[in-house]
This record gives structure tokens, C-alpha cells and sequence, in this order.
């Protein structure tokens, strides 16, 4: 996969200080949290992407 890019900035309001990363390739999208690059890492079909974010912006936010 190529190198991840920053999403900056994040869609938290007010803090400036998350970002997730996100790697490209043709058949996959991989995201981490750029704060914890050796933890997990989500990786999706690039097609379940778009779909995958809706969701995220439809859900209740947890504190």
C-alpha cells in the first residue's frame, strides 16, 4: 500500500490535534489513528469506503 496521508483535520469541532491516516490503493483503503500508527489498522474493500463514512456520519456521537 502506498504511504498513508493525513486526513487533516479531523471533523471533531474545536480539536485540532486528531487525525486518522489514510492509504490508498486500488482495491483497498487502509485507515489508522495517526497517534497509535503501530495499533490496529482498518482496512475496507475501496468500494464499502463511501458507505462506511455515511455510516460514521450518521451515528450518534459517543462521549
Amino acid at each position: 500500500m502506498p504511504v498513508p496521508s493525513c486526513g487533516c483535520p479531523t471533523s471533531v469541532p474545536g480539536d485540532g490535534e486528531e487525525c486518522v491516516e489514510r492509504a490508498n490503493s486500488p482495491t483497498r483503503i487502509a485507515v489508522r489513528d495517526s497517534k497509535a500508527p503501530a495499533r490496529a489498522t482498518l482496512v475496507l474493500p475501496a468500494e464499502a469506503f463511501a458507505p462506511f463514512l455515511e455510516a460514521l456520519k450518521s451515528s450518534p456521537r459517543r462521549p
